[in-house]
């Protein structure tokens, strides 16, 4: 699925954003997907998982698999 910058999807923020400017947004364009974007350059690139990937990277976020400590 390919994302057209102009696209007017519902674009969310983490709640855990601490405003310092580095942080994504995600969309939900259809069932099948999730979209990322930077929130600094909302009409900028967008990258697109299909749900097994983002589950994936979501709980291995949530592991500290990529923590840079």
């Amino acid at each position: 699925m390919v994302i057209q910058p102009n696209s007017a999807f519902s674009w969310k923020k983490s709640s855990y954003s601490g405003g310092n400017g580095a942080c994504v947004e995600i969309a939900v364009p259809a069932t099948e997907a999730v979209a990322v974007r930077d929130s600094k350059d909302p009409d900028g690139p967008r990258l697109t998982f299909d749900n097994a990937a983002w589950s994936t990277f979501v709980a291995e976020v949530g592991a500290g698999t990529y923590d840079l400590a």
